[in-house]
Formats: structure tokens, C-alpha cells, sequence
């Protein structure tokens, strides 16, 4: 059981970096906003995105909001709920 729960939480954080990844390409190629799958990376991106982006200060034309939710993502959440998991089963 804990092994299921920790694969999934591996996978969910590795879907959520590509979708990370895929809103900073698209920030660089500039895709049509109204494709469905563009407007997906963008909904479900920017309620992690834009908290980040708030707090974090000014940098000019730089968003440094993906690397730091990308960040947050693999070296803080994903390795509590691991250790959260192991320790209730």
C-alpha cells in the first residue's frame, strides 16, 4: 500500500514538472492561448504559479515562479508526504 502511495505521489509531481516545463516553452514560443491544451497547462499552472509569483520580488522580464514551484515540488512536498506515507504504514 505504501509503496502505491508513494508511486503516485512520484508521478504526480512528474506530471506537475512537465507541466511546468511545458508553460515555460510555451512562455518562449508564444502557442495560440485559445488551444485546449495550452489553456489546460495554464489552468492548472498558475493557482500554484501565482502565489509564488506575488511573493517572490520583482525581476524585469525574468518569471523565476517555475523554477521555484518546480523546486518546492521536488525537494520539499514530494519528500514530506514520502516520509509522511512510510511513517503511517
Amino acid at each position: 500500500m505504501a509503496n502505491t502511495l508513494i508511486s503516485l505521489i512520484n508521478l504526480a509531481a512528474t506530471v506537475f514538472s512537465l507541466l511546468i516545463l511545458a508553460r515555460v516553452l510555451f512562455s518562449w514560443f508564444r502557442p495560440d492561448p485559445y488551444n485546449p491544451a495550452v489553456k489546460f497547462v495554464y489552468d492548472v499552472t498558475e493557482p500554484i504559479l501565482a502565489p509564488i509569483r506575488n511573493f517572490l520580488p520583482q525581476t524585469g522580464m525574468i518569471d523565476l515562479s517555475p523554477m521555484v514551484a518546480w523546486l518546492l515540488v521536488d525537494f520539499i512536498i514530494v519528500p514530506i508526504l514520502v516520509t509522511l506515507v512510510r511513517s503511517l504504514f
